[in-house]
């Protein structure tokens, strides 16, 4: 039986209003929906990637939470308590010593005060984004959401004040995107252990850092009767280190020496996860994890995906729901959405998958706009057109400031991005690969390799006028020049008569966005196609309609 027949005779033994009935769950977890997903890989394997997401081809992301406050770049909230850290100094510089004024000083300033998600999420839309997903928690440990397993420690509490993802919800839904949220906290056990740390030099060396401090140090203090521990889960040894044995690129992936986290903490991001899923209903959920959080010291991720699928399926009559993992095997990439962290695929991938890349720095980074070192908007559609081209998604981030706007060369950029899928997402949405994804120079050399969770972008020749990509949709062939020939000519080599990719003969050829038929022949060499003699508006990437 073939797996999509499964699941739908699965599918249908649920009730549409089956929600309220739950798997018996332990003491103090929230309940796991019932349904025909266990959490086990066998049982996961039944999983087929929902034709929304495969058609939508391309998302944006807000990658936004305190950690932009400050506006130095990514993983600030670790950086700032290692000493001598290009963090560290700015925030010795803006804020004061860490062990003064911690990470959770930092939440506690940041206000969001310029935050319209309707606004952006429109924007998104208009640049053609058909699902959007914003940061439900980082690393940092801190939920934007009205969380009630993390009570002390959320923007309902704290900083914004403001349920985020009630606020980016809302506005998806009001302009008909798929909605998605991205979970990281995972690991704050391991992340956060430079805060429990102190300096080795200088004026307050030896001196704790605040990773250090409890609920019965705040008497006085602004967070008076919160407990720092529920935010930074330093209450346990630390991972080893070089010469205790420990190897520190294998303890991301819970090995190498890290320090396993203990079943509470386990549970709490069970709980908080599932509460996430069931109050904001999210289309995808995205772990910034290695296969699912906590794998393979906790089988965590796997009841979390259990319930995710379970709860689509009970809400929505199928299977509706997206989760992405990283680093995946053959095995695991059959039950969910492999994540390609800024890279991606050399090949036409057998099953749906997704990159994830940002313009900036994941969190936003001011230096960033000041050396106007952004992505460009061609750099974007370039690489959307490679993924797209190989069974993949786009899921670009625009980094957010503090204040919960975006800046304006960050704009620019998205409104070209507009430009241009206004013109030619016709290539792009409900296509699927061709026979081959391409064809130019780009597809002679060997692709720079994968490094962990992807890691391979820029490192290959930019794309020109000589590399074509190709999607198709019904009978018509799109083929997508990556710039403009100087001859206004472009040769397809895998469209020659007698190839054996075409199995009907062609009819047609126009260029998208203008209707007028285009002058071509068939040779031996390949598909001889005449451009019109006025360029389009943006040349770095046309796309012929073959038809």
């Amino acid at each position: 039986m073939k797996r999509r027949d499964l699941l739908q005779q699965m599918a249908a033994a649920i009730p549409a209003l089956a929600l309220s009935r739950y798997a018996h769950a332990a003491d103090g977890r929230e309940p796991m929906a019932a349904g025909p997903f266990t959490p086990d890989w066998t049982s996961l394997t039944a999983y087929r990637t929902p034709d929304w997401f495969r058609n939508a081809k391309f998302g944006i992301w807000a990658h936004w939470g305190p950690q932009c406050e400050p506006e130095f770049g990514d993983w600030y909230a670790r950086g700032m308590y290692e000493e001598g850290s290009e963090a560290y100094k700015y925030h010795l510089k803006k804020y004061g010593h860490p062990s003064a004024f911690g990470f959770k000083d930092v939440i506690n300033q940041w206000q969001a005060d310029r935050w319209d998600p309707d606004a952006l999420v429109g924007l998104y839309k208009k640049a053609g984004a058909r699902y959007f997903v914003a940061l439900a928690n980082h690393h940092d440990n801190f939920d934007l959401y009205d969380s009630k397993h993390q009570p002390e420690w959320n923007s309902t509490r704290i900083g914004p004040k403001k349920d985020l993802m009630a606020g980016w919800s809302k506005a998806v839904r009001k302009h008909g995107l798929r909605f998605g949220v991205s979970v990281h906290a995972a690991h704050a056990w391991t992340w956060f252990e430079v805060a429990q740390g102190a300096d080795k030099n200088g004026a307050f060396a030896g001196v704790p850092y605040d990773g250090n401090l409890t609920r019965a140090d705040g008497s006085g203090k602004w967070w008076e009767g919160r407990d720092p521990q529920a935010l930074y889960a330093q209450r346990h040894a630390l991972s080893k280190n070089a010469t205790q044995g420990g190897v520190s690129d294998e303890q991301w992936h819970w090995r190498g020496g890290a320090s396993i986290p203990d079943p509470a903490y386990a549970d709490k991001l069970y709980n908080r996860t599932v509460d996430l899923v069931n109050s904001y209903d999210p289309d995808l959920v995205y772990f910034d994890d290695t296969v699912l959080p906590l794998w393979p010291a906790s089988d965590v991720g796997l009841r979390l995906t259990a319930h995710i699928y379970n709860r689509s399926i009970a809400q929505k009559g199928k299977l509706e729901a997206v989760v992405n993992g990283k680093i995946l095997d053959a095995v695991q990439r059959q039950c969910m959405v492999m994540d390609i962290e800024r890279g991606q695929s050399s090949q036409i991938e057998p099953l749906p998958w997704q990159t994830c890349t940002c313009i900036g720095s994941w969190h936003y980074d001011r230096r960033v706009y000041d050396s106007k070192s952004y992505k460009s908007a061609q750099t974007v559609v370039h690489t959307l057109i490679d993924i797209v081209s190989k069974n993949g998604n786009l899921l670009l981030s625009v980094p957010v400031r503090g204040n919960g706007s975006i800046d304006e060369q960050e704009r620019v950029i998205v409104e070209e991005i507009g430009q241009w899928m206004a013109v030619n997402s016709e290539g792009i949405y409900d296509t699927r690969p061709w026979h081959i994804y391409g064809e130019g120079p780009s597809t002679r050399e060997a692709a720079a390799p994968m490094s962990g969770a992807g890691f391979n972008e820029g490192k290959n020749k930019p794309f020109t006028a000589d590399d074509i990509r190709f999607t198709t949709k019904d009978s018509t062939v799109y083929a997508f020049v990556l710039g403009w020939p100087a001859d206004g000519k472009v040769s397809i080599n895998a469209m020659r008569s007698g190839s054996e990719h075409l199995k009907k003969s062609i009819s047609r050829v126009e260029l998208v966005g203008r209707k007028a038929p285009l002058a071509f022949r068939q040779t031996a060499d390949g598909l001889q196609v005449t451009l019109p003699a006025d360029k389009a508006a943006l040349p770095y990437a046309i796309t012929l309609k073959i038809v």
